[in-house]
């Protein structure tokens, strides 16, 4: 803040070598980067003398040679001390001092002190200042400890209250001058401070006051720290000495620039502060050298003694600093290193004069001694403790609530409710002729109704009240110009029964009837328009009526109706609940306690509307907790009534939690964005404990008064930033940036301080002597403010639930908390362990910690709890701090190990489940990590490609609880948030920041930290070519491959999908599609690739990818590799030759014709007669296949309706309106009226089944030895012949349809059989291709294999199949590609399925298979599935020899007709099952 006048800095700042070559030269350099300034040969004797001593490996403390000694003979220059708040004069000196005031004023102090007799006189000069600067100020006597007021006073001088003088300042320009003289010998002081009395803005010097030394004599009991400007100096030779030691002492370090000069700095001020303490120049040379006080006592010895330091206390200072330094792993070399530190920084303690009883009371506080005795039990020292995880079945985490979101939205979309009386009010108040609405409003009256609207009509306003109520009911109203205000309204206003009082006036309500119901209303006309609004409340039987505490209000004015024009719809939301809050949120600005009550009257109609209803209250709250919305508008509240409904809300939320499992995750959300609250005097204590602090710290001006009067007005979240914002600042030494800096981290801006009802202007000014007291009583009151407001905050949580009890200094004064019963054993003993590292820079002991007391609690969330909300809360803040200490320990993973971050993915893996309400998927999530963090630890080399695949699960899975997230979520926020007019960049990112707030966004960054090291290990690159073609072309962004399917681009073109799911089609002139999404290698796009020579690969890389969308219009050249594609931009001339062209070319008039089938007079048939008139390829090779396989292959038994069957069925004269209806429809097909195909569809599904279709069918089912659905019922054979219904409509689905229009093949050719077989319960299925699809290599067999049925490997289920490939020559030796992620699994019972068999899908150069639905009577079951426990996955024996068989099958197949095949099948009790094969394409 100062500048010191006289104080002379050396000429030449410390500095480090320019250049360093080797080890040596860099300690010799940086020896000499101390010694800069001192002149070259003695630099040299310093540099000779320790490079000396750096031969020795034992540390020789601060003993310096003779060569060093010789220095301090030589001549050194005075240097004065810093001046830090004070000046001091001695006699016949002249000393000027300078202090910035702010940014462009400053205060320049001058002292003459002349000879004896004449006054002493200080000039006061302040730079660019306003006219009303006055010196508010004293003088001090020999002696004294207060003011005493000097007769010899400047002109216009004036004293104020008795206790000070105020002497205006003499305008000079834009300066303001001042003389003061001082002739009172007894005068040892002058103290002052400055004051604008225009602005009342004080000027301070850091918090106190300034002061003038008139006497050598420094008083003992100043209380500001003072260092004295004088003429004491210090040998500049010794402050290079002493800087030289320092830096031996840290180890000599290489220090910046920077760092030089303030280790120079601090060395001088190390020998200034030996001579402050009486130490003469000499004594120190002495001290420094080890040398006799005097040259003439060489002889003697010096036999200065210095005290050992026990070892206890540096253990305990070693202890200390580590703390401070965030806990952090200390190697042994660093821990040595940290004791020595410990030991150095208490000797010189000890040096300073401390004793060692005092050094032990100055460090051995609070438990430290408790904690360095644990450490010093166990030896190990610099470790953290940790806490023991119990043993568990992580199966008993698992919970499986989820909710039907699809009949919610049926159900809120189209409510059914019978109109009220009050709406019959309202409709007919509305249809009135030249009525505009300008409010309307509902309150609750218990279980009935008032309704409040407000019309202009003909120019003047209007207000019916009206009631449902029954009995004798008084309106108690006024009129108001603003909120709060009651005047009595005019004589000619007054309905008729009405009595005029003071300031109010009583009408009674008038009984009426509408549409035969009853109600009581009072309609008042108002003619003047200056009126604002109209409060009032109700009196039944001498009993006051209000609205939840509060006097109801209506405003006049047409604002309230918020709802905009572009608000959409409100389709997948509870509408009418969000246009409610609409309705409603006029009355809710008015104050939070305003909010929360009308939050929990909307709770019950929110938790009817079902999952869709939280979600709007969800988007609601977390709209006011992100200060979207008002927050309080001109009504003053107390914070008891504000806690009190906090309270409320959160006791229906606890109950919604305890009765309704399945929104217990949204239940949570909600109540993060809430606090606490309390009955009684939880709130209260605010609005007290802000006058103790006030009370105790003389602090009841400024900022902490305006702060108070918001406090008493409305109390409110920003409260507790606030606190911790004035906290942050006193404990920076008052630097008032850190005051804003908090402020905006949290945002809180200036403009939002000013914006309260009572606004805060000022900011924090205290002194210092009031530091230690505010730090106290504002973090006790941080606790108060936490507990109303703060529903998530640990330490506050924690106290409630272990209970706690005050006492003394006006704080939660005989306040008294019950700890909770029924904790688990050893529960607090766990939360104070949480406490004691919630600041560790190590988080894993602490993570350990959150997790086990998560697990502890779980039990008790889901029973029946007396104080469960308090338990909610200790949930929401345990999960928290997970979050943030995840991000706080990613600096400690930069340099980890796999295995360890592995670790870090399965603690939030964990914490997440915990928070989820169907967390099924992420508890095998978590069980995959585990497994694969021991498979690391066994050295199994596999480990890496296991970790891999649930990696790409967990990634699966996050991504799911996005999309849920989203769907939930988003379009709630964005109609409630386009009803209330919340700004649209908050209501576009409104889900994100959801999602971004949990653990979910940790979890992905620790994914993407770990996935391309697992790539690494497991050598799989950067890509998976799944379809190998060298292609050039321009490139695309698309979001999802599925949206541009049916599109047609003009040039070769390389799309860039962000999405590819599996089953779409590949668009006309697509030469690539590049994607981060893992379709399965014989998916049906991927297939469709291959046979239609298009490129098309994952990247596992985003920056890769991100660089491809980067190239987005440019023309690019790809050439895949086996693991990896090259490209490059070229030039269009280069296109021309490219194989894409050709490609283009070949494919943009395909000659494939197909051959109509006609009806062979059989509606079944069995295997023995399929023939290629009959029936498609599907079912002949089947037929070939049986007796020709080994043994070992089984072929399921089959028959079949053959080709014409359908189009018989639709000329039966039962089905001829379905004939008809569909033949209309195919001529709007034909027209280009794509949705028709839909219709067609449900169109089939209404055919009935002809008498001989039946007979036929079951005459051969039985035939074959297959179950005959009618045995089992009617209801039986109609699931059948639904099934049936449904693989013929298959030929009207989209994809199929548009497959055949780019291909050109007839539509009405296409015709469809259907393939009968037995489902096998298959534990797995398969697909294989005999050659391998992705490097064209036909001596290697490539398999995918899924858990289940093999619907989820051919459909587009997310995730990928197990991966192997086998060499045809050594089947016994299957290599894994990558094993499964799909989270789940199809499984069925003894069942029939109806396969697709059409004519269209075996034709060359056209991938017709998988076009068409195969369909099962039962519905399969979905089942999440757990890779751990599946022997196929963890038991290398055992998959070595179900992938060998499944291999050899292959192989046998293949020999069998001689070419590459595409084979499905499954596995069953380990036998292997083929149900079809066809070439493979």
């Amino acid at each position: 803040m100062s500048n010191s006048l006289g104080h002379c800095l050396p000429q030449q700042a410390l500095c480090r070598p320019s250049v360093v070559e080797s080890q040596s030269r860099a300690q010799n350099g940086s020896s000499a980067s101390l010694l800069c300034g001192i002149p070259s040969p003695l630099r040299a004797e310093i540099a000779a003398n320790h490079s000396k001593q750096q031969l020795s490996t034992r540390f020789l403390g601060n003993k310096l040679s003779a060569s060093t000694t010789r220095l301090l003979h030589r001549k050194h220059r005075p240097v004065f001390m810093v001046p830090r708040a004070a000046l001091v004069a001695d006699h016949a000196s002249e000393l000027m001092n300078k202090f910035k005031l702010d940014s462009n004023s400053e205060l320049q102090v001058a002292v003459s002190a002349p000879s004896s007799g004449l006054p002493k006189q200080i000039d006061l000069l302040v730079t660019n200042s306003s006219s009303s600067l006055v010196l508010h100020w004293g003088v001090i006597r020999v002696g004294r400890k207060n003011w005493f007021l000097p007769s010899r006073r400047p002109e216009g001088t004036r004293v104020y209250k008795n206790k000070a003088l105020r002497t205006p300042f003499v305008k000079s320009g834009s300066n303001s001058l001042l003389k003061i003289e001082i002739d009172d010998p007894d005068v040892q002081v002058v103290e002052f401070l400055m004051l604008d009395e225009a602005d009342n803005k004080w000027f301070k010097y850091n918090g106190q006051n300034f002061q003038v030394q008139l006497s050598g004599n420094k008083r003992e009991d100043q209380s500001p720290p003072v260092i004295e400007i004088s003429n004491v100096t210090v040998p500049e030779d010794l402050v290079q000495i002493q800087a030289y030691i320092r830096w031996e002492r840290k180890g000599k370090q290489m220090y910046t620039p920077d760092q030089e000069k303030e280790e120079y700095e601090a060395a001088r001020a190390d020998l200034l502060e030996e001579v402050k303490r009486g130490v003469s120049v000499e004594e120190l040379r002495a001290k420094m050298t080890k040398k006799p006080k005097a040259e003439e006592s060489k002889t003697k010895e010096s036999a200065t003694v210095r005290p050992e330091v026990p070892n206890d206390l540096v253990q305990v200072q070693a202890y200390i600093r580590w703390e401070k330094a965030g806990k952090p792993n200390y190697p042994p070399e660093k821990q040595t290193q940290e004791f020595a530190e410990a030991r150095k920084e208490l000797q010189l303690e000890l040096d300073k004069g401390i004793t060692l009883s005092e050094l032990k009371n100055k460090i051995l506080k609070g438990d430290i001694q408790s904690k360095v005795s644990r450490q010093l039990k166990t030896k190990k020292y610099f470790s953290i403790e940790r806490v023991q995880r119990k043993r568990r079945d992580i199966m008993q985490l698992i919970s499986k609530y989820a909710p039907e979101t699809e009949t919610i939205i049926e159900k809120v979309v189209a409510p059914s409710k019978a109109p009220t009386v009050l709406d019959f009010i309202s409709k007919a108040v509305e249809e009135q002729n030249g009525c505009v609405v300008l409010n309307k409003k509902v309150f609750k009256l218990d279980d009935k109704e008032l309704l409040a609207i407000v019309t202009n009509v003909l120019g003047k306003t209007k207000v019916c009240l009206a009631t449902d109520r029954k009995g004798p009911l008084i309106l108690h109203w006024a009129l108001s110009k603003k909120a709060g205000e009651w005047m009595a309204p005019s004589l000619e206003t007054l309905p008729l029964g009405s009595s005029l009082l003071e300031k109010a006036c009583e009408t009674p309500f008038s009984e009426a009837s509408i549409e035969g119901l009853l109600y009581q209303s009072v309609e008042i006309e108002l003619d003047d328009g200056n009126y604002k609004g109209l409060p009032f409340v109700l009196q039944s039987d001498g009993t006051w009526i209000k609205n939840s505490g509060s006097d109801f209000y209506v405003e006049f004015t047409s604002e309230t109706s918020k709802i905009r024009k572009d608000t959409g719809d409100g389709s997948g939301t509870a509408k009418a609940l969000l246009e409610r809050i609409a309705e409603l949120e006029t009355d809710a600005e008015r104050s939070l306690m305003h909010r929360f009550n009308i939050a929990a009257d909307l709770a019950e109609q929110a938790r009817e509307a079902g999952q869709l209803g939280l979600a709007g209250i969800l988007v609601w709250m977390r709209f006011m907790a992100t200060r979207q919305l008002v927050w309080n508008k001109n009504y003053n509240v107390k914070p008891r009534e504000i806690s009190k409904t906090q309270d409320r809300l959160t006791d229906l939320l606890q109950n919604m939690y305890k009765d309704h499992p399945q929104y217990r995750e949204i239940v949570r959300m909600i109540m993060s964005t809430v606090g606490r609250g309390g009955e009684g005097d939880v709130g209260q204590r605010i609005r007290d404990e802000i006058l103790v602090i006030q009370r105790n710290n003389a602090c009841k001006g400024g900022m902490m008064e305006e702060w108070h009067q918001k406090l008493h007005n409305n109390t409110s979240p920003d409260d507790v930033v606030i606190c911790q914002a004035v906290i942050d600042y006193i404990n920076s030494d008052f630097d008032i940036n850190v005051y804003w800096d908090t402020l905006k981290k949290n945002g809180i801006t200036k403009e939002r301080l000013l914006s309260y009802d009572r606004a805060i202007h000022s900011e924090p000014n205290f002194r210092r002597e009031q530091k230690e007291g505010l730090l106290r009583d504002l973090g006790n009151y941080l606790r108060t403010l936490k507990a109303v407001h703060s529903g998530a905050d640990l330490e506050s949580a924690i106290a409630t639930c272990m209970g706690y009890k005050t006492e003394g200094q006006g704080f939660m004064v005989g306040v008294k908390i019950n700890p909770i019963k029924g904790l688990p054993s050893g529960f607090p003993i766990l939360l104070e362990f949480i406490l004691d590292h919630l600041e560790d820079k190590m988080v894993e002991p602490l993570l350990e910690g959150l997790l086990e007391a998560r697990v502890e609690l779980r039990p008790l969330l889901f029973g029946a709890q007396e104080r469960l909300k308090d338990l909610i809360f200790l949930d929401i803040a345990l999960d928290s701090t997970v979050r943030t200490a995840i991000e706080r320990g990613y600096e400690e993973l930069n340099s980890a190990d796999p295995q360890k971050i592995m670790y870090f993915i399965s603690l939030v893996v964990e914490n997440l489940a915990l928070s989820t309400d169907d967390n099924e998927d992420l508890i095998y999530c978590l069980k995959g990590w585990n497994h694969a963090l021991e498979m690391s630890k066994q050295k199994d080399d596999q480990w890496a490609l296991y970790a891999k695949a649930f990696l790409d699960r967990t990634r699966l899975a996050l991504s799911t609880k996005g999309e849920q997230y989203h769907r939930i979520l988003q379009p709630s926020a964005e109609y409630l948030g386009s009803l209330l007019g919340v700004d649209k960049g908050a209501v576009s990112i409104f889900t994100e920041e959801v999602i971004r707030s949990g653990s979910a966004a940790s979890l992905s960054a620790l994914l993407n930290r770990l996935d391309p090291v697992l790539r690494n290990v497991a050598h799989l690159g950067s890509w998976q070519i799944i379809s190998p073609v060298e292609v050039a072309g321009y490139v695309e962004v698309v979001d999802e491959l599925l949206a541009v399917q049916n599109k047609s681009y003009g040039r070769p073109t390389i799309l860039v999908a962000k999405s590819v799911k599996g089953e779409e089609e590949i668009p006309d002139g697509v030469v690539a599609v590049l994607t981060p999404d893992m379709p399965d290698v014989l998916s049906h796009v991927s297939v469709r690739a291959r046979n239609s020579k298009v490129c098309f690969a994952t990247c596992f890389d985003p920056n890769i990818l991100s660089e491809f969308q980067r190239n987005e219009g440019k023309l690019l050249s790809l050439r895949p590799t086996s693991a990896d594609i090259v490209h490059r931009e070229i030039q269009e001339r280069e296109l021309s030759n490219s194989s894409s062209s050709d490609v283009r070319d070949d494919q943009s008039s395909p000659s494939l014709t197909l051959v109509k089938k006609h009806f062979t007079g059989r509606y079944a048939i069995s295997a023995e007669e399929f023939t290629s008139d009959m029936v498609g390829a599907k079912s002949r090779n089947i037929s070939y296949l049986k007796g020709k396989v080994p043994s070992w292959v089984g072929i399921p038994t089959s028959v079949a309706l053959p080709f014409g069957v359908f189009e018989k069925v639709l000329s039966d004269k039962i089905n001829q309106d379905v004939a008809n209806n569909l033949q209309s429809l195919k001529k709007k097909l034909a027209q280009g009226e794509f949705s028709a195909l839909g219709e067609i569809r449900k169109t089939v599904l209404q055919l009935a089944p002809p008498g001989q279709l039946v007979k036929e069918l079951e005459e051969k089912m039985r035939g074959a030895g297959m179950p005959w659905p009618g045995d089992e019922g009617e209801h039986r054979w109609e699931q059948a012949w639904m099934a049936i219904k449904r693989v013929w409509a298959s030929k009207w689905n989209e994809r199929a349809y548009f497959s055949t229009r780019k291909v050109k093949l007839d539509h009405d050719y296409l015709c469809m059989a259907v393939l009968i077989q037995e489902i096998i319960n298959a534990d797995y299925a398969f697909v294989i291709h005999t050659t391998n699809p992705s490097t064209g290599d036909s001596s290697e067999i490539y398999t995918e294999v899924v858990k289940g049925l093999g619907e989820t490997l051919v459909g587009a289920y997310p995730g990928r199949a197990l991966s192997f490939v086998c060499k045809k020559n050594d089947l016994n030796s299957p290599k894994v590609l990558g094993y499964p992620s799909k989270p789940i699994g199809l499984f069925i019972r003894r069942s029939i399925i109806f396969r697709s068999d059409s004519n269209g899908e075996d034709l060359e150069g056209y991938a017709g298979a998988g076009l068409y639905d195969s369909v099962p009577i039962d519905e399969e079951e979905k089942v999440v599935l757990d890779y751990t426990s599946d022997p196929l996955i963890v038991d290398r024996g055992f998959r070595d020899s179900i992938l060998s068989s499944i291999a050899r099958a292959g192989s046998a197949i293949e020999e069998l007709y001689g070419s590459p095949q595409d084979i499905e099948g499954v596995v069953k009790d380990g036998k292997i099952f083929v149900v079809q094969t066809r070439p493979q394409m």
